[in-house]
């Protein structure tokens, strides 16, 4: 069987967009979807902006029995999961269960359901804790959801490396296919817009302050000053490309073609952070020289270290600005385990239409060696692109996504 892994379906759910064209049609604009926080009262802590996903009523999509038993992020990840089977034109019994499998990353798992269970806890008495606490504030409860509404009996996990986690898990998947399954749902996911995510956001101290929804999440920016958090995460499909053909998959995105991660060392151990290296592994896993990628998404923490380091290595690959980088998640907010696998989409879709999406609100700053995509779009044929992401506490990880055409 060949060693190609395809993507053969898409589904996205993020603050600028619930679908797939419905997000790129705002990506590719540089539409900013960065507001106000609306679902809890903010007003008393010092960060009060969020990129959330308005107007999404879970029960619209999803059958009156399962909204009660989920949180919001998993409501999110089952409406991805339907758009992005339907978008690979899989339909039931045509593969059998046991081949097919689901792997998803998670950072924070159900918080919303799992704060309103512990105020009944505490005002009511535990009879009134619903039953449905005991799975669904869990991080593996995406990747079971999934699995029961689409009948994957075949490898099921998930993935805990916080930013890092989306691609981790598209990664994973990969080595399924690798193993012998013929199809493997992979994405990530997070919602902790409520006041507990949000006491946990403000625990990291990487929150922007900024009450300015165009000034506060500023990545390679002299006035970067830490993120806003945002929703969402997108699933891919993922198959062996004769799998694939054999079964007539109508669309194909691209290919799967490297990946690579590390761990940054200890700090004040004087050794360089991790990310270089991770770039160079997928890289060379892909089999691909620096000068043939046509676009770096970023990870773009918005605080200088971090912005230093990941310029840096960037810079150490491809030399003084030489790829064009850009991070449509300025546009989103940072969403955790779900940005990187949104960025894939966006890496994709950037392939298929020959653009590349803004780094929306973003002065570049002298200090970096970037050629930052700023202000609006850039026409660009695009074959080959990188993805980057890095979590909290040491992770890094890169993949390499390369058009069939």
């Amino acid at each position: 069987m060949s060693a190609r892994t395809l993507v053969t379906g898409i589904g996205v759910a993020a603050p600028s967009g619930l679908g797939v064209e419905d997000y790129w049609a705002a990506t590719r604009v540089g539409k900013n979807a960065i507001g106000p926080v609306t679902r809890f009262d903010a007003s008393s802590y010092p960060s009060r902006l969020a990129g959330e996903i308005h107007g999404f009523d879970a029960g619209e999509h999803l059958p009156g029995r399962l909204v009660p038993q989920t949180d919001r992020v998993t409501q999110l990840a089952l409406v991805a999961a339907d758009c992005a089977f339907a978008d690979a034109g899989v339909a039931p019994g045509e593969i059998d269960p046991y081949d097919m499998g689901v792997v998803t990353a998670a950072g924070s798992g159900g918080f919303e359901f799992g704060e309103n269970e512990l105020r009944k806890l505490w005002s009511l008495g535990a009879n009134h804790v619903s039953a449905y606490q005991s799975f669904a504030w869990f991080y593996a409860v995406n990747s079971g959801q999934i699995s029961i509404r689409n009948g994957l009996r075949g490898p099921t996990g998930v993935v805990i490396s916080d930013q890092a986690g989306g691609l981790d898990a598209l990664a994973h998947a990969r080595r399924q296919l690798r193993r012998g399954s013929r199809l493997i749902a992979t994405g990530g996911f997070d919602a902790s817009i409520c006041s507990l995510g949000w006491a946990s956001h403000l625990h990291g101290g990487l929150m922007s302050t900024s009450d300015e929804p165009e000034r506060a999440y500023l990545p390679f920016d002299e006035a970067a000053a830490g993120y806003v958090p945002g929703e969402g995460g997108a699933l891919l499909i993922l198959e062996h490309e004769d799998s694939a053909r054999a079964r007539g998959a109508r669309t194909v995105y691209a290919e799967f073609a490297g990946y690579g991660s590390t761990l940054d060392p200890k700090p004040g151990s004087g050794r360089e952070p991790g990310l270089r290296r991770a770039i160079e592994t997928a890289l060379a896993d892909a089999g691909c020289h620096p000068a043939e990628v046509d676009v770096v998404f970023a990870d773009a923490a918005a605080t200088p270290r971090l912005d230093r380091e990941e310029a840096e290595a960037i810079t150490a690959v491809f030399g003084p600005y030489g790829v064009p980088v850009t991070a449509p998640k300025t546009m989103t907010g940072r969403i955790n385990s779900g940005a990187a696998p949104i960025d894939v989409v966006a890496a994709v879709l950037a392939m298929r239409e020959g653009l590349i999406p803004p780094t929306t609100n973003v002065e570049l700053s002298p200090a970096y060696d970037l050629d930052l995509v700023t202000l609006r779009p850039r026409t660009a044929s695009v074959r080959t692109a990188l993805v980057l992401a890095r979590g909290h506490g040491g992770f890094n990880s890169a993949v390499v996504f390369r058009s069939l055409d």
